[in-house]
């Protein structure tokens, strides 16, 4: 019995090293070694399909078409044998360049799906790894007829997308869908790439008639949600906001998210109108009060945007109304800070907002509510010069929340008001912590800000171009707009040549975009990239150039010079798969 067990486990080890030979040499391209050990494997284990085909692939790589051949007869020749064989046969003769030969054997091969439905498959796969799709569409589609229980719908739908026969590709993936067979995301991804921001599209086209038909016939909110993706792909807001405002009636108020996230989308593609129209239909139709409030100050945020005196006295009555309205309480914190923001930075009137924060720390808050408000507090706080009080609020957070991003994000707070005092050191301190943060935003403002600190401060022992800088990035802060355009020009005619002028010239450009001076705005960055290309500001005056020319001055090919520079030369940088995505964009790529 022993003998027995021994001759076995012999027998296994030979064989597990000369599968791993047999392989390893094929891998290699050495097929004359490899088809010494797959003629072995095949003799002992006669059954092994990966066997039989490694062989059969060695036959045709060294070009031995006839053992090729031989074999696979014989092995067609057996009973019950394997009906891939007859499309591996078909094959090795198109290999030859006969092609009537492969076609007999080809059509051979379907015809075995007429005896057994379930051979469809493993058929039509061996013809995609063939690229013969032709074949492998009769294949899966021949199963499924004669078995309904069969669904090829999603290999079908691959197969007419590689033709580029789009239309039985969508079908193909609606039916999925409406089958339950697949996720909407999954059909959604698998279309993606064959839709464009281009309503005039023919593959958008033939998606929009396909998905209007279905909807006719089979009146389902799958149609809607369907056309109103479409919709967003091609930035249509509001036909997408049509589709949205049907699915919410019919679901009978399910789907206000839905609303708020498409209004947040036409808000970020600057569709002020839109958005307002979809907020305010969010404020009018939600039940929920926390969902009300959001809408009512994104509606007011809208109505920010380039506002005048008479607008900011018509807001702040909207924002007495609502605290009159809602009151005090946990749920609608944001209500308060929101409210306080705009007395601070729109109206200069930073007190009242103060009384406003302290009072909400009076309400029985959990610790992120606590956090939340002592950050707004803070902000305040440094607005109104009242550096200290801030420093103390967001170190209460940074100790209170150590490991979570509002931690990290009050450590920052720490560093920037530091510097904004002329604190240097400490800033320091604090920003070498946060170059590691786990919010790459954070880490990025951390290492700027520390950068921007530790090279101004070799060259000047007086640091005293850096304190000018810091006068001016707080002006900028508090809104002062012109006040710290003006401290930075300061900075360039005085301090000339020195470590700090890039950093001032992009600060001042920016300010110059929010002012819309777009001109005075592109001259900083061209000067950045002129005098400091090899500087780590840079890649940021590239960036900033490209989205003024794509956003600003309708000039794509030349913000596709700007975000190319950063592609090629700047690949560590932050800015990077944001470049790399917009430029995808301006070339008409279509972007997952």
């Amino acid at each position: 019995m022993s003998l027995v067990i021994f001759v076995l486990f012999f027998s296994q080890i030979v064989l597990s090293q000369d599968d791993f030979l047999a392989k390893q040499y094929f891998n290699d391209g050495d097929f004359e070694k490899a088809v010494v050990f797959f003629e072995k494997l095949v003799e002992t284990n006669p059954r092994r399909t990966d066997y039989i085909e490694g062989l059969i692939a060695c036959y045709q790589q060294l070009e031995r078409y006839k053992e090729a051949e031989d074999y696979l007869i014989q092995k067609i020749n057996e009973s019950n044998f394997y009906p891939i064989f007859l499309v591996e046969l078909g094959h090795n003769h198109s290999l030859q360049n006969q092609t009537e030969k492969a076609s007999e054997y080809y059509e051979k091969a379907l015809t075995k799906i007429d005896e057994n439905p379930n051979f469809g498959y493993s058929i039509a796969f061996r013809f995609q790894k063939y690229s013969l799709l032709k074949y492998a569409l009769k294949a899966y589609s021949r199963a499924m007829e004669l078995n309904p229980k069969l669904d090829f719908n999603y290999q079908l739908a691959r197969i007419y997308g590689e033709q580029g026969d789009v239309d039985k590709m969508y079908g193909s993936y609606l039916n999925l869908l409406v089958n339950g067979k697949t996720s909407k995301s999954n059909v959604l991804r698998s279309i993606d790439d064959f839709i464009s921001s281009d309503p005039e599209n023919e593959n958008n086209i033939i998606l929009k008639k396909l998905l209007l038909q279905n909807a006719q016939q089979n009146p389902d909110v799958l149609w809607n949600d369907l056309l109103s993706w479409l919709f967003v792909q091609q930035k249509q807001y509001n036909s997408a906001f049509r589709q949205e405002k049907a699915i919410f009636r019919r679901m009978q108020g399910g789907s206000i998210q839905r609303l708020i996230s498409l209004g947040n989308l036409a808000l970020d593609d600057s569709e002020k109108e839109i958005a307002r129209a979809i907020y305010g239909y969010v404020s009018e139709k939600s039940a929920d009060e926390v969902t009300r409030l959001n809408a009512q100050l994104s509606l007011i945020d809208i109505q920010l945007m380039d506002a005048k005196e008479k607008t900011l006295v018509e807001v702040e009555k909207r924002y007495k109304a609502l605290v009159e309205t809602h009151g005090y309480k946990n749920q609608t914190l944001q209500l308060q800070i929101a409210y306080a923001n705009f007395l601070t930075f729109r109206r200069d009137t930073p007190q009242p907002a103060i009384d406003i924060l302290k009072n909400c720390l009076e309400l029985p808050l959990n610790a992120r509510g606590n956090a939340y408000i002592k950050l707004a507090l803070g902000d305040i706080l440094v607005y109104d010069k009242k550096f200290n009080q801030a420093l103390i609020y967001f170190s209460q957070i940074q100790k209170k929340l150590k490991n979570d991003v509002l931690g990290q994000n009050a450590r920052f707070k720490v560093a920037q008001t530091s510097f904004y005092k002329g604190d240097f050191d400490w800033s320091l301190t604090q920003l070498k912590v946060l170059r590691g943060s786990t919010s790459q935003l954070i880490a990025n403002d951390a290492m700027q800000l520390s950068l921007l600190i530790s090279d101004n401060s070799l060259e000047d022992s007086t640091q005293t171009a850096l304190k000018k800088y810091a006068r001016a990035d707080l002006l900028a802060y508090q809104n002062k707009t012109k006040e710290a355009i003006t401290a930075l020009d300061d900075i360039l005619q005085n301090h000339k040549g020195e470590k700090i002028e890039d950093e001032a010239l992009l600060k001042q450009g920016e300010l110059l975009v929010s002012i819309k001076d777009y001109d005075a705005a592109k001259f900083n960055y061209q000067k950045i990239i002129e005098f400091y290309t090899s500087d780590i500001l840079a890649d940021d005056a590239y960036f900033a150039l490209g989205e003024l020319y794509r956003n600003v001055l309708n000039e794509p090919e030349k913000a596709k010079e700007h975000y190319e520079k950063i592609i090629y030369n700047y690949q560590d940088s932050y800015y990077f798969p944001q470049a790399r995505k917009n430029f995808r964009l301006l070339r008409g790529d279509s972007i997952n």
